[in-house]
């Protein structure tokens, strides 16, 4: 059977019959318990997480203050790819997200890319998260006997039992982490600006321009570095497409997902942006580090009693809520392809809570796999996985993309309708996007202790997509064929 045919008759079906079914399979026995606070709150959570808390300290040492325009850039073509996700979602919500999309405007074979790479993505963002974890943990004496490893594993097996209790539950908890963590960034930031406008001395330094201008500068390291720490603030942003998943799970997707999205510029702009200015004017990049967070380095060094460790309690919350929404989206995800066949039938399985339980295990055991690399090569594991997670993300982006340009074709030749909510000036906003991905993509290839051989791991992750795909394709046809004589009843 053809993927146009197949297609073609989903197209119609969901015109014509939307209400009766979903259109795509792996949508149906959801809960649609996620509230508007939920995905508002969803959406702020995943545009603040381990990648600012924890990353931006390593990439001001190494890149300066330049870091705030590389956010910026990094920021605006991230928003391009959470508009035109938003824009399919009104389209047709799916728990399947970018993931369902590609299978109606790609086909199976971009479906299984797409899921898969994402997979990718989260499960070493897993690792990423409880190696987090284990370094914020070991900011207090109480826990620096304790090897990372350990701590590691702690982390991961309490976010497992917090997840798979119920999608509310969940909602609750990135509700309240998503509060903390905004609330301690504009205290963060108030602090800041309190500091510059009475010029108190920060570890010796008089903060303000001079912290710039005496050090090197915006470029103190020249321009390569800046251009090097780009995948790793692509991966900073990496949770945004999250919205797309948990709008399958809200009653009013029409009226939350406009309003969630068009939210994330001025959140980049203060958060990611302000945050990093403000960093950077206070303290020179040299004093920040990639052991501690930036915040922390800056309240520790002001002599306030305990603010350092109030802080790290902060990001450590941010570290276990980026890990919760990790494990959420890959089960939703992973269900959507099995439904399709091309996953494992396990990761279809929901519990009784309405919890695909299947999918969020399959992550949680290369999660495990990352308490062994945080037991081998401690110093390393949160570079090394963040740089493999940045190939799995800056995919899905590619293909969110590629997929909002087969979607506006296809709306231009009559065969589906765009909602108002639109991603403005295509097809150049998807080209200029995708472009920039893939430029960030090549230029890891200037980083020959870590980029490099991540880059090198292509062929590797193609070689077994494509073996992976030969094992599921008779599978995948014998469902397609099996749906389109539902759809033409």
């Amino acid at each position: 059977m053809s993927k146009d045919a197949v297609n073609t008759a989903q197209a119609v079906a969901t015109r014509t019959d939307a209400a009766q079914a979903p259109a795509d399979a792996g949508d149906a026995g959801y809960s649609k318990d996620l509230k508007a606070r939920h995905v508002n709150m969803i959406a702020i959570g995943g545009a603040i997480g381990t990648g600012l808390f924890l990353g931006a300290g390593g990439r001001l040492h190494n890149a300066g203050p330049a870091l705030a325009l590389t956010y910026l850039v990094c920021g605006v073509f991230a928003f391009f790819v959470v508009r035109a996700l938003g824009e399919l979602v009104l389209y047709r919500p799916s728990s399947g997200s970018f993931v369902s999309y590609a299978r109606e405007f790609l086909g199976e074979k971009g479906a299984y890319v797409a899921g898969w790479m994402y997979f990718l993505n989260w499960s070493t963002t897993g690792i990423a998260d409880i190696t987090a974890i284990a370094l914020y943990t070991h900011y207090w004496s109480m826990f620096t006997s304790v090897p990372q490893w350990t701590l590691a594993l702690i982390a991961l097996a309490v976010v497992l039992a917090v997840n798979l209790i119920s999608v509310k539950i969940f909602g609750e908890m990135e509700f309240w982490f998503a509060i903390i963590k905004v609330a301690t960034l504009v205290g963060f930031m108030l602090v800041g600006i309190f500091l510059l406008a009475t010029q108190h001395r920060v570890d010796g330094h008089t903060p303000g321009l001079s912290a710039i201008t005496d050090h090197g500068g915006v470029f103190p390291h020249g321009l390569m570095p800046v251009v090097l720490v780009m995948q790793g603030v692509i991966f900073a942003y990496a949770a945004l497409e999250l919205v797309g998943v948990a709008a399958g799970e809200t009653a009013e997707p029409a009226k939350v997902v406009p309003r969630a999205v068009n939210s994330i510029m001025w959140r980049v702009g203060i958060f990611y942006v302000g945050s990093v200015v403000l960093l950077a004017l206070l303290l020179p990049g040299s004093v920040y580090s990639a052991d501690e967070s930036p915040f922390v380095t800056v309240l520790s060094k002001i002599g306030v009693s305990g603010a350092g460790d109030v802080m790290n309690l902060v990001v450590l919350t941010a570290a276990m809520s980026s890990l919760n929404s990790g494990l959420y989206s890959t089960g939703r995800i992973l269900r959507s392809m099995a439904m399709a066949g091309s996953a494992p039938r396990f990761t279809a399985r929901m519990n009784r809570s309405q919890v695909p339980y299947g999918g969020i295990l399959l992550t949680c055991a290369v999660c495990v796999l990352g308490v062994g690399l945080n037991y081998l090569v401690p110093s390393q594991a949160f570079e090394i996985v963040l740089n493999v997670a940045s190939l799995g993300i800056i995919s899905t982006w590619v293909i969110i993309m590629v997929c909002h340009l087969v979607f506006v074709r296809r709306a231009k030749a009559g065969l589906v309708e765009r909602p108002a909510f639109r991603l403005r000036f295509s097809p150049y906003t998807e080209i200029a996007t995708v472009a920039f991905l893939l430029v960030c993509l090549g230029m890891m290839w200037n980083d020959p202790e870590v980029g490099r051989k991540t880059l090198l791991l292509i062929p590797v992750i193609a070689v077994l997509l494509v073996a992976g795909w030969f094992g599921v394709r008779r599978r995948v046809s014998a469902t397609a064929d099996k749906e389109l004589s539902q759809l033409t009843k």
